[in-house]
């Protein structure tokens, strides 16, 4: 008697298993059967396919970051990212690797773009309105979110990491906290790119949008990462193809990042300066005289006149002695940088990043609240005022 083809085999009893296999089955992150892993995939694509909530959210979001990059207050920046939507297409973005569908990747950077249009829009309109409103504030925050550093790319790696994971091991539930994370390293550059460009803040708005090209992009290669180490590999040759490209384009980031961050200025060495004052003294030459020569003669002596030669003035030279230049670094333990402004406590200049070498050019001079400012020379010729409290002194002077 032979068993009917036709009729699918019951799944096994997980309780009748052993138990070796029982702990191998329950440790398992992925389905087994082929059934059950396109059903897994197609409730991970369910879970990172946006919404009209999505946009909804963006819009409120866009919001709060122009507010917080208009008011340049801390809290207001964590409150834009929790009013954030998850960021389910920026995960997309991976999960096509793994997928291998084309038409799937397009559908998830489409809904991202919309999304960071949408943010950028609105940061627009708030650094136009803010330019309207208070063309004189001083914005000192905002310009960190648009320069290069490792804590950001740890918390954006942590987070997407954290995001793939547990999307992963339940497919049911949206990973919100972690998600968070993902919107302050994404959003908030591209927030402060759109409000420069109408605001006017120091900088270009292009390195804003710089940083979140490239934020985005190591988004992209840590959550492909992610899912290649928790077994999830390519599904096709189009899968492999994009993850290889995903793979290049971080690399290109990374070795980008590498040649800004390690570009600091050459410490030029002062020489020492003279301050022995070498003077040449006038000097007179001897002067030779013809005396009259009498001799006894019949004649009468004869008067020779005495040729005299006139004293020839040399200009005494002085080297006047110079003060030692003073030299500071750039030392801001709170930010990854500082601001350089017009006058103390005035309009950003120009900002400088951690380690940046400035030639101290006057004395200190204590401004509002007990602050004291001390005017700097930049690398570039850029002439400002900075607190001394975020320099470092290089060389000694008087009243540091």
């Amino acid at each position: 008697m032979s068993i009917p083809t036709s009729e699918p085999l019951l799944p096994e009893d997980e309780n009748r298993l052993p138990p070796a296999r029982r702990r191998r089955v329950r440790r398992a992150l992925l389905p087994v059967g082929g059934d059950e892993r396109a059903a897994f995939f197609e409730q991970l694509a369910y879970q990172v396919t946006p919404g009209y909530e999505f946009f909804l959210f963006t819009f409120l979001a866009g919001v709060g970051i122009g507010i917080a990059i208009w008011l340049d207050s801390p809290a207001l920046y964590l409150l834009a990212a929790l009013i954030a939507p998850f960021l389910g297409p920026a995960l997309g973005l991976s999960l096509a690797v793994v997928v291998g569908s084309g038409k799937f990747f397009l559908k998830s950077l489409g809904s991202l773009l919309i999304a960071c249009l949408l943010i950028f829009g609105l940061s627009v309109l708030a650094g136009g309105i803010g330019k309207l409103v208070s063309p004189d504030n001083s914005l000192t925050l905002p310009l960190n979110f648009s320069l290069f550093s490792i804590p950001n790319f740890v918390v954006l790696a942590l987070g997407v990491g954290f995001a793939n994971y547990m999307l992963v091991r339940n497919p049911r539930q949206k990973p919100l906290v972690a998600s968070v994370a993902i919107a302050y390293e994404l959003l908030l550059p591209l927030g402060v790119a759109g409000f420069s460009l109408s605001y006017g803040l120091p900088g270009s708005w292009v390195d804003g949008v710089i940083v979140f090209v490239v934020h985005l992009a190591w988004s992209a290669l840590v959550g492909a990462i992610v899912l290649f180490i928790m077994g999830l590999k390519p599904a096709n040759i189009f899968g492999y193809t994009l993850s290889s490209s995903i793979i290049l384009i971080g690399l290109i980031a990374m070795v980008m990042i590498a040649g800004l961050m390690t570009a600091r200025p050459v410490v030029v060495a002062t020489l020492p300066t003279s301050t022995s004052t070498p003077t040449w003294a006038s000097t007179t030459p001897s002067q030779p005289s013809l005396t009259p020569s009498t001799s006894p003669s019949p004649m009468p002596p004869t008067l020779t006149p005495t040729a005299t030669i006139p004293p020839t003035f040399t200009p005494t030279v002085t080297v006047t002695p110079q003060p030692t230049p003073v030299w500071a670094r750039v030392y801001a333990p709170m930010s990854d940088g500082a601001i350089v402004r017009e006058e103390p406590g005035g309009k950003a200049v120009t900002s400088l990043l951690n380690g940046s070498l400035v030639q101290v050019i006057s004395e200190p001079v204590r401004g509002e609240g007990n602050s004291v400012w001390v005017q700097v020379r930049t690398d570039n010729g850029t002439v400002g005022w900075m607190l001394q409290t975020l320099l470092a002194t290089a060389t000694p002077a008087p009243a540091w």
